[in-house]
């Protein structure tokens, strides 16, 4: 059997200097990642642990019996061992003040004034720091755009930095000059990374069923029916309120969604009947799903949920809550909805965005016969 292998990259996560572990899917290697105090990033979709001295050797020898630990990106190419201890243990990072940069006040009222989430905020204002710090003592207004790129180079080429952060660098970088300083979008031509075309996990109806048949909690069970039953994210079902919920019409209130926006999507009947009893039974106050204490739900708790339900109804694979809303909307393009309908119930902006679910779809391949099955006459 072919060993697994753990590919670790420098990256930036929550203003800390980070090693991200890609790896495929194994239980047995998320278990040892947990063991080893590596945490779960849904920003960054990995593992990671913060990047101390010598954290490296921690990974190799944990992992020793499971997996090939491939660090050469952290040196150059060149394995750990052919590297010289006292160079490592030499090596300075190139932000040793970071916590003492001190960030424009206009940018951070301009992320609050712009209503930016919390999450993003920090996230912007982390990365911009370590920006500010690159380029110190030159004043981040007299920068240009070969300054920019020679920064965006130094991520990519020293850093290693995974696509999805080089882009919300360059967002957070963008929203100074333009959005602070108002200077014209065509100013910073900054080169941004190709994008992956990744096409979206879906579970299939199967094994829905089985997903909400393993989850015998009723609050749980009610958590996953409304997260598939409306194609919901995560954060749109924990912001759910109980005046939402349109019982008359079958239809969810979405509040403030992605982007701000306001829009309907379905409740089935079937989630109705399992719906008035969780209400009957727990009683929420304010919000549809509450905490103990009868606050908002967490968005973790929900994570939690969904791994305890999939590793119970024995769902081959790493899946996501997101899976659920991909699911949803698969689900109803088989079916022969119009497209544009599931725009609208999923919240896109662009027909586009709604489009990548028409590559998963099983419909366009009804009609195709295989050929081997032609060869012999089946």
């Amino acid at each position: 059997m072919q060993p697994k292998t753990i590919k670790l990259i420098r990256s930036v996560h929550r203003d800390l200097k980070v090693l991200q572990l890609s790896f495929e899917y194994d239980q047995n290697l998320i278990s040892k990642a947990k063991e080893l105090n590596c945490r779960w990033s849904q920003t960054l979709k990995c593992w990671y642990i913060e990047e101390k001295p010598a954290v490296y050797k921690t990974l190799i020898n944990g992992f020793k019996e499971l997996a090939w630990v491939d660090a050469r990106l952290l040196f150059d190419g060149k394995k750990p061992n052919e590297l010289p201890i006292k160079e490592t243990k030499k090596k300075k990072t190139i932000f040793p003040n970071i916590t003492k940069i001190v960030l424009p006040a206009a940018y951070i009222n301009k992320l609050k004034r712009k209503r930016y989430s919390e999450n993003t905020i920090k996230t912007y204002c982390s990365l911009f720091k370590h920006y500010m710090a690159y380029i110190s003592p030159m004043a981040i207004e007299e920068a240009t755009t070969a300054d920019i790129n020679r920064y965006i180079d130094y991520i990519v080429n020293q850093r290693k930095l995974a696509s999805s952060s080089q882009n919300q660098i360059i967002n957070a970088i963008k929203f100074y000059y333009e959005g602070v300083l108002g200077r014209e979008k065509q100013y910073f031509e900054i080169d941004r990374p190709r994008k992956s075309k990744e096409l979206p996990h879906v579970l299939s109806e199967n094994q829905i069923q089985k997903i909400l048949k393993a989850t015998t909690n009723l609050k749980h069970k009610t958590i996953l029916g409304l997260l598939y039953s409306g194609g919901l994210r995560n954060g749109e079902l924990i912001g759910l309120r109980l005046e939402d919920i349109l019982w008359d019409q079958n239809l969810i209130m979405i509040r403030g969604g992605k982007g701000k926006k306001d829009r309907t999507t379905l409740l089935a009947n079937t989630m109705k009947i399992v719906l008035k009893k969780y209400l009957a039974d727990y009683k929420p106050q304010y919000w549809v799903v509450e905490s103990l204490n009868r606050k908002q739900y967490s968005q973790g708790s929900v994570r939690k949920i969904f791994k305890k339900a999939c590793d119970t109804a024995k769902i081959i694979g790493h899946c996501r809550v997101h899976d659920l809303r991909h699911s949803f909307a698969t689900h109803l393009i088989e079916k022969g909805i119009n497209l544009r309908y599931v725009q609208e119930l999923l919240g896109h902006g662009s027909s586009k965005t709604t489009e990548i679910y028409t590559h998963v779809a099983k419909t366009k391949y009804n009609e195709i016969k295989n050929p081997l099955d032609e060869i012999f006459g089946k």
